[in-house]
């Protein structure tokens, strides 16, 4: 449904705002971008994994080891002031497009 190069200009704001609401691992990132996109969006660890590692390396998230509910060790996530702050310069980013192509859309 989505273009690759859509998928990929959208991930960071997607991560960051699922980050914005809390913590979070790996696989419940991946099952709330289904969830949120009625499962139009079907990403895998293979896509999720090197955008965690880019936005750790870029110190706008960090990771922690922490455990599952059944005692399991996992790699936990959350969002920095950083990431907050590029969060919102992206979500005005994303805004601003919109705008253009709607009106484009009316023309």
């Amino acid at each position: 449904m989505f273009t690759k190069d859509l998928i990929a200009a959208s991930a960071t704001p997607i991560v960051l705002s699922i980050l914005s609401e809390g913590d979070s691992y790996g696989y419940a990132i991946i099952e709330r971008v289904r969830q949120c996109s009625d499962g139009d969006l079907s990403w895998k660890d293979g896509m999720l994994y090197p955008i965690l590692y880019r936005l750790e390396k870029k110190e706008l998230i960090e990771s922690y080891a922490g455990s599952s509910d059944a005692g399991r060790k996992r790699k936990y996530y959350r969002i920095l002031n950083e990431g907050r702050q590029a969060l919102e310069t992206q979500r005005a980013h994303w805004r601003r497009l919109n705008q253009i192509i709607n009106q484009l859309e009316a023309v």
